[in-house]
């Protein structure tokens, strides 16, 4: 296995690019190869390459058994990759939209969740569950959600999120190859897909051989002294794109990308924190009971942690079904100018 390389966004050497999608499908690629036990199966994964490009080109050089087509039926399809999972194999099963993840809810966390447990240990469950995330592009309130809290607040599952091509091959190599079940939620902006522009920032540089990216191990995508903004998924790039519009206001902004919720990275925004003495977290996800309050609870909880926090601020979706009409969505999910309000709440009330 190789070992884990340096983003070239902070200074790694790579002669290559990639989206997020065509960095994803060539970790999976490569763990296929690699042990025949890998599998993909999803709706539309096969000879339409997956509705946001995550399993592009997969068939051609794996055919239907191994890159499989399932009815419209979570809660069976799940249910199979958890069998087949306790079996020895090691499924990729997708959910095309996270939103759906009621359907196979008593699979997802009664079964892939807690069923090490519940054997005492004598199974294990090596599966990966994928899903898309996330709005900013009117597909209204069932197809617009993140919900990466609701899947970290269960115990018994590893929950990743990536940002870049970069951080995402290598959170997917390490989550095939992780013996607990894995969460991997992408968002759906991020992908690089035509149809749906990503910002600026989520294609990097990608090195061709393989590397993973250990669980827990945030991120500083900014290094900074006035601030701390700790978020993930598509606020990343937004959290990166006011942190250079505050500079401009003499205000030197620190973002932290999180990349996995389970594990939880508590220590690097701790350190942060002690440094800059104000925290913003920024979030797609609902407001209440969710990622916002974590993050802060874990910096109070931390060891001088009271002492350090001068000031806290919470951005994120308030607590209403995502809205179909364009303004009210834009209202409602959170944007670089309200991470750049909500920094100077922390900077300038002082």
């Amino acid at each position: 296995m190789a070992q884990q390389e340096r983003d070239p966004a902070s200074g790694g050497q790579t002669d290559r690019s990639l989206t997020m999608s065509r960095a994803m499908v060539e970790a999976i690629a490569h763990e296929m190869r690699e042990d025949d036990e890998v599998f993909y199966m999803g709706e539309d994964v096969a000879d339409y390459g997956g509705i946001f490009d995550s399993t592009q080109g997969l068939l051609e050089e794996f055919g239907y058994d191994r890159i499989m087509d399932v009815p419209i039926s979570e809660t069976a399809y799940i249910g199979a990759a958890v069998g087949a999972a306790q079996a020895g194999m090691r499924p990729i099963a997708e959910l095309m939209f996270v939103d759906f993840f009621g359907v196979g809810m008593d699979q997802i966390y009664n079964q892939m969740a807690k069923n090490t447990y519940m054997s005492g240990g004598s199974v294990s469950v090596p599966m990966v569950l994928t899903a898309a995330v996330g709005g900013t592009y009117n597909d209204a309130a069932q197809h617009s959600q993140t919900l990466y809290g609701t899947f970290a607040h269960l115990p018994g599952m590893k929950v990743v999120v990536p940002s870049t091509a970069y951080d995402a091959k290598g959170l997917m190599h390490n989550a095939i190859r992780d013996d607990d079940p894995v969460v991997y939620l992408f968002h759906k902006r991020l992908m690089g897909i035509g149809w749906m522009p990503a910002p600026d920032g989520p294609k990097t540089g990608v090195p061709e051989d393989e590397y993973t990216i250990p669980f827990g191990s945030a991120d500083v995508k900014r290094e900074g002294a006035d601030a701390t903004v700790v978020t993930l998924g598509l606020h990343v790039h937004r959290a990166l794109e006011a942190a250079e519009s505050l500079a401009d206001d003499g205000i030197d902004v620190e973002v932290i990308d999180l990349r996995t919720l389970v594990p939880l990275d508590t220590e690097t925004i701790a350190d942060s924190v002690a440094k800059t003495g104000r925290l913003v977290v920024v979030d797609e996800d609902y407001r209440s009971f969710g990622v916002t309050g974590e993050i802060v609870a874990s910096v109070v909880e931390a060891e001088n942690g009271l002492d350090d926090l001068e000031a806290v601020e919470r951005v994120a979706v308030p607590d209403v079904p995502i809205p179909y009409a364009r303004p009210m969505e834009n209202e409602v999910i959170p944007n670089a100018e309200d991470v750049e309000n909500a920094v100077h709440e922390v900077y300038d009330g002082e």
